[in-house]
């Protein structure tokens, strides 16, 4: 029974509401994506379903390859998560640091109505990780080291929502301790000013924010059903549509819509594409980045022999320009001979 336990807990996450693959997410998904077809795209009933339960898509050899890898990726999680830092260690750390400072605001604003309090902290919180996220995968494409690791995902050449697992270790690592310094520093400085009134408004046990994100077909921004959202929207939230446009391996396209959910970051910090109708898209990496879609060997060494070749090559560098900093210049080795 224990092993059996341990096999179903592999799957836990499409049970849980907290995670975007959970069971209701991913049917609601499927209902927007036959609505779409539907009505907006005016195919017919058959043609739809076809569309959405392709068999190429889900049984693509890289869908296989996504499919592998959530596994291994589970397992390996279960060994480090009590290694990774925590909201909680990371909250009570913040916490004091802000009690023992010099401010004078410690439940300075335990009289405002929890409502509000609430409202301000569930947005908060939403807004810190989305921030967070846009940050963090910015510097996955623009960090040669950082881009080895995520290219892991960047090289599948399908999608479905499986695809949001494809990803090396070490980036779950990354984001797992970015959600961490994110939430448990808005945990700490909300209790820090409000005192006990501080609480999220949840639905099924999730922030609302997030409920709302997941149940508007988060999960087909991993998949081949093109959704696209009005022009002035898509300055605001990120559509399927433009996420897929991410993966796009069009040279117009490197570099954009690097948001979760919002699109407000991409449009501050210059990344913003709005969908623009674009067929056929196709998915992966450039010919030159040599990242078979299909090899987990490739996919989870590659990554550390890449970064092990850059730091060997940084070193190198700084080795060498320190030995030129400290080896005397010849003429003023000749004076030095001269005078003895």
């Amino acid at each position: 029974m224990e092993y059996l336990d341990q096999i179903i807990g592999l799957f836990s996450d499409f049970s849980n509401p907290k995670k975007r693959v959970f069971v209701g997410y991913l049917g609601l998904s499927v209902l927007i994506a036959f609505l779409w077809l539907i009505l907006f795209q005016k195919t017919s009933l058959r043609t739809a379903l076809a569309r959405i339960f392709d068999r190429k898509v889900f049984f693509s050899s890289s869908a296989m390859t996504d499919y592998k890898i959530f596994l291994i990726n589970r397992i390996f999680t279960g060994f480090i998560s009590p290694l990774l830092l925590t909201q909680v260690a990371i909250a009570t750390a913040v916490y004091m640091a802000l009690v023992r400072s010099d401010l004078t605001l410690w439940g300075a604003y335990e009289h405002v109505s929890k409502p509000l309090v609430v409202a301000m902290f569930s947005v908060a919180m939403f807004l810190a990780d989305d921030f967070t996220k846009y940050l963090m995968h910015r510097w996955m494409h623009r960090w040669p080291a950082l881009w080895s690791i995520h290219k892991v995902h960047h090289a599948a050449e399908t999608l479905t929502p499986i695809t949001v697992y494809r990803i090396h270790p070490l980036e779950g690592v990354l984001y797992a301790s970015r959600n961490a310094v994110a939430q448990g520093s808005v945990i700490s400085v909300f209790y820090y000013l409000f005192g006990n009134t501080v609480d999220l408004y949840t639905v099924v046990g999730v922030n609302v924010l997030v409920f709302v994100f997941h149940v508007t077909g988060s999960n087909l921004r991993h998949s081949h059903i093109d959704i696209r959202y009005p022009r002035w929207l898509e300055h605001v939230l990120i559509s399927p549509a433009q996420h897929q446009l991410h993966h796009s391996i069009a040279e117009e396209h490197y570099d954009k819509n690097y948001g979760a959910a919002l699109a407000v970051w991409d449009w501050v910090f210059g990344s913003l594409h709005v969908s623009d109708g674009q067929k056929d898209m196709k998915f992966g990496l450039r010919d030159d980045e040599k990242h078979p879609a299909t090899s987990l060997l490739t996919a989870y060494f590659t990554p550390l022999r890449e970064i092990y070749d850059m730091s060997r090559a940084t070193i190198g560098r700084l080795t060498s320009k320190a030995r030129q900093r400290l080896r005397l210049p010849r003429h003023h080795a000749a004076e030095r001979d001269a005078q003895n």
